[in-house]
């Protein structure tokens, strides 16, 4: 009997040390490698064996010029397509492009198009997050099952990852300014291309970077997000605020809406998941937001590993204050003469609907650039297995502010010929204003009456 109780002890035991070793950090000879022949964010410095990706460079602060707004200048506007892809040779090319990017060529043979530019890899941040990143590689564990962090800071957990949610933790915590205050507007346009935009006052912050924060009694929560919606008239006045945890497993997100017509404050605990994104008409999931937002629990997540493939990277042109919102929104996809794609290494996981959870995505494919862990690429699927929505991120290095993200972000419905455009900001007052500051009081759901009137 006690020999039996030995041997059960010891089978725990050898059990627990496996999947503490599953879930641990690398080691300190492995994170040397951040900053030798990896990237201090964890990429493969060296291009690829025929150039055609070149070699991590970073972006100076003073790349280009910025206007009276904050606009950033193209440092590659000079540049014109290597070739370009359309309906017609998209054949040559369909091994480095995802099948929902094949899928448009399809869908759309007379207008899509995707020009190729040379690659630059520039993507920076500040030296103290490429510190905390490198500290991070040997101290941060995933907990509750892979749906959450433990000896975090700052961002990036895993730059050296080993399992699909590692790399899918790199995007939801990476690094974007720490703080920001943006004006944005988001369309849903007909399949004929008529739009009614909605514009957003969004507040967004890191818990570092709040006035008030604590390092030495941190808590659960990863950021606050405020926004409210600015126009139409109609919707006008409506505030959202998320607190978004770490482990949303043991904590869930907490979200309220303020109702500008109702003046009432209320929870929102549809404000997750596959619940409706604010005033998307139905075209993308609250989850859809930054790509992918969220818990992880609901999948299963399978990395793939690493592939060439052709995304949209430093699409200056597409952000210039010159344009219109409506010399990019067009019937079925965005103008893609606007656009600009180079060839980069990305990692391919694949996420997998868990048995018995439900979401509307049974399956979904991540396709993330490895110079800055944010999510290009994803392909989702319906109930059935069939392709049904093209998420596509068209990026830029803020390099003035050392922040590399979104310049727009775009989900295309396959089945109904519709799609969604979200971060339009070319018509606005302001581009991004990063430093915001701000304590926690201010993401309190007192505060939200004060933000919703009109």
């Amino acid at each position: 009997m006690n020999k039996t109780r030995s041997l059960l002890k010891a089978g725990v035991l050898g059990m627990s040390l496996l999947a503490t070793s599953v879930m641990a950090a690398v080691s300190a000879d492995e994170a040397a490698k951040l900053g030798s022949t990896l990237t201090p964010m964890g990429a493969e410095k060296a291009g690829n064996a025929d150039g055609s990706i070149t070699a991590w460079q970073p972006l100076s602060k003073t790349a280009g010029s910025v206007d009276a707004k904050g606009f950033l200048s193209d440092p590659y506007g000079s540049e014109k397509p290597k070739f370009t892809i359309t309906a017609q040779n998209v054949e040559q090319y369909k091994d480095k492009l995802s099948p929902g990017q094949y899928a448009m060529f399809k869908r759309y043979p007379e207008t899509y198009k995707i020009p190729v530019y040379p690659t630059h890899r520039g993507s920076t941040v500040p030296d103290e997050v490429f510190a905390a990143i490198k500290r991070n590689a040997t101290k941060t564990n995933l907990v509750a099952g892979g749906n959450g962090l433990e000896n975090f800071e700052t961002a990036i957990p895993f730059p050296i990852p080993k399992s699909g949610v590692e790399v899918i933790w790199n995007h939801i915590t990476r690094y974007r300014g720490g703080s920001v205050t943006r004006l944005v507007t988001q369309v849903t346009p007909q399949p004929n291309g008529s739009y009614s935009p909605v514009s957003f006052s969004d507040q967004f912050v890191f818990r570092d970077k709040l006035k008030d924060y604590d390092p030495a009694n941190p808590g659960n929560v990863l950021f606050y997000f405020k926004q409210k919606v600015t126009a139409p008239s109609r919707l006008a006045g409506t505030v959202l605020l998320v607190h978004e945890t770490l482990d949303q497993v043991k904590e869930p997100r907490k979200a309220w809406v303020y109702n500008a017509g109702q003046r009432r404050v209320r929870q929102a605990p549809q404000v997750s998941y596959d619940g409706p994104g604010t005033a998307a008409d139905g075209l993308r999931t609250s989850d859809n937001l930054d790509m992918f937002n969220g818990a992880p629990d609901r999948y299963d997540w399978k990395l793939e590993g690493k592939k060439e493939m052709y995304i949209a990277s430093n699409t200056y042109k597409l952000d210039s204050p010159s344009l219109k919102y409506a010399d990019i929104v067009k019937p079925g996809h965005i103008n893609q003469d606007l656009s600009r794609y180079e060839l980069r290494r990305v990692w391919h996981v694949v996420a997998t609907l868990k048995p018995g959870q439900r979401h509307i995505y049974a399956k979904r494919d991540f396709y993330i650039d490895e110079d800055t862990w944010q999510a290009s690429v994803i392909d989702q699927y319906d109930g059935r297995n069939q392709l049904w929505r093209v998420s596509e991120a068209h990026a830029q290095d803020y390099y003035n502010n050392q922040v590399p993200w979104y310049t727009l972000e775009t989900i295309y419905d396959l089945q109904s010929g519709r799609y969604l455009a979200l971060g339009l900001k070319n018509e606005e007052k302001r581009a991004y204003d990063f430093g915001f500051t701000a304590s926690k009081a201010d993401f309190q759901p007192a505060a939200l009456r004060q933000d919703g009137i009109r």
